[in-house]
């Protein structure tokens, strides 16, 4: 079965989109957030006891997650209509 030639790099959109600049941000944050260590290295305020060195840093890990989700679910939308677009240019249905 002879293989279609791949599309050129060029007809296949823009490499740097909004949503692909979200999904930067949004991985980026939690690094920006831990590095930045002036901004949370202090002991007010505690939050039940715990001094706020602690805390904020334990809420990251939340955070973090629902960040990486996002920018995974926002990648695999990205992805499937990068795939799409060349489908639907040429008539045909996406695979």
């Amino acid at each position: 079965m002879p293989r279609e030639p791949e599309e050129p790099e060029a007809s296949r959109g823009p490499v740097v989109t909004p949503v692909r600049v979200v999904i930067g941000i949004c991985l980026v944050a939690p690094f920006v957030a831990m590095l930045w260590v002036g901004s949370f290295s202090r002991i007010e305020p505690t939050f039940i006891g715990i001094p706020f060195f602690y805390w904020y840093q334990m809420a990251w890990v939340p955070v973090s997650s629902a960040l990486t989700v996002t920018a995974y679910k926002l990648w695999q939308r990205d992805q499937r209509g990068r795939a799409a677009a060349p489908a639907a240019a040429k008539g045909g249905e996406p695979r």
